[in-house]
């Protein structure tokens, strides 16, 4: 059985962090997410696997070759314009000769596949949706099923008061080929909105299988923060590709810990990590390969992403950094605050709950930034340093408080 990821992925709701990263390259415990993608299927036998690539397709070319890395064999289909889910399926239909999944390369689960291809061939089913239960379905195609398992009904991305069902559509997909006759070539289209209707309505065999197991669709910055959470705290069934020092603390080779830094689990540090005298990261911290955290620095509930560099003093909540940032001493960067790619950050910058700064910008020494920062290369927002001084202490006050 062959396999489809689906990989064109903007990710327009994680920006600033996917400005320069597809949606599945963006990094769950310093990994992929579509990693863990091949990883499931590669689980369930599935090592023969077609990827659709549109946007920004060479980052994903360039880090998984040809799958042999990963035990797996990778073939990929770039679309020149955007096809829609459906669409894109129907561009790798040379590739597709039998009975095949569909899954999200921007997805993190560990549903049973294999569970889900028995239902599928049990009903006879020519497309079958992989379907889970959340509690707030709104983001979702919403599916209904008679007892059989047959769809009945589904409406996408309903409203409160067009919500009749807690089971929404996974976006995984078990189809026979004859599914890709239904798909007009070199055309924009979408399975949720066009083709399963048209299947409801034309009586053909569109089964819906309710899954157990973890699901979460990495679609936004709060979502992205709380997947690796999970992970950390064993939720989600995955390989981590880490040791185990103590309960909860993963670290990767080569970490190197200087004296009185304080590690309070769970927690992630990638390879080649240093912890200078007295860091301390507390929970729910991720931290990626080849950064740096110089001396007396805190970090809490924080995701840096490689080769990040945090200077003396700093303190870091809830703050999420793309890749190559540098943070100078005494930053205080606060919930929820989002720095992209390639970005500097003054001493003793202040940068307030909730702010996100877009790639390549410079913030000058003693800014208080309490405005995300999206256009221009470069924006020093600095106020007076008497100004600054005083905003820095105040919150340094609240944070000890």
């Amino acid at each position: 059985m062959k396999a489809v990821i689906m990989a064109g992925g903007k990710g327009t709701r994680l920006r600033p962090l996917t400005v320069h990263t597809p949606k599945p390259m963006v990094p769950l415990l310093n990994r992929p997410c579509m990693e863990y993608t091949i990883h499931l299927l590669k689980r369930h036998g599935i090592t023969d696997i077609a990827v659709t690539l549109q946007y920004l397709p060479d980052a994903i070319r360039s880090y998984f070759g040809d799958g042999s890395r990963f035990g797996v064999s990778l073939t990929y289909f770039e679309e020149s314009t955007p096809l829609g889910t459906a669409g894109s399926v129907k561009n790798c239909a040379d590739f597709l000769d039998d009975r095949f999944l569909v899954i999200s390369g921007d997805t993190l689960t560990d549903i049973d596949l294999t569970e889900a291809v028995r239902f599928h061939e049990r009903n006879g089913a020519l497309a079958t949706l992989i379907l889970t239960r959340v509690e707030t379905p709104l983001e979702f195609g919403v599916v209904m099923t008679d007892e059989s398992g047959r769809i009945t009904r589904f409406l996408e991305k309903p409203s409160w008061a067009e919500v009749f069902s807690d089971t929404v559509n996974t976006g995984m997909y078990v189809f026979e080929p004859e599914v890709l006759s239904y798909i007009e070539e070199e055309r924009e289209v979408d399975f949720s909105r066009e083709l399963f209707p048209a299947f409801l309505d034309a009586g053909l065999p569109l089964f819906g299988h309710t899954a157990e197991g973890y699901w979460s669709d990495i679609g936004s910055l709060e979502v992205y923060r709380q997947a690796q959470a999970d992970m950390l705290d064993g939720r989600v069934r995955v390989e981590i590709d880490a040791r185990e020092i103590a309960p909860r603390i993963f670290l990767e080779n080569h970490v190197r810990i200087d004296s009185s830094v304080r590690l309070e689990g769970p927690v992630y540090i990638g390879e080649n990590v240093h912890l200078q005298t007295g860091v301390s990261v507390g929970a729910y911290s991720v931290l990626g390969s080849h950064s740096v955290i110089s001396a007396g620095t805190s970090l809490g509930q924080s995701i840096l992403w490689e080769n990040a560099f945090v200077g003396q003093r700093a303190e870091l909540t809830g703050a999420t950094l793309g890749r190559n940032v540098s943070v100078g001493p005494c930053v205080l960067l606060g919930e929820g605050a989002v720095i992209g790619d390639h970005c500097r950050i003054g001493a003793k910058a202040v940068v307030k709950d909730g702010v996100k700064i877009w790639p390549h910008k410079e913030i000058g020494e003693n800014a208080n930034v309490h405005t995300s920062l999206i256009y221009g290369r470069s924006s020093r927002n600095t106020c007076s340093a008497a100004t600054a001084s005083k905003g820095w202490a105040m919150w340094r006050s609240r944070r000890s408080s």
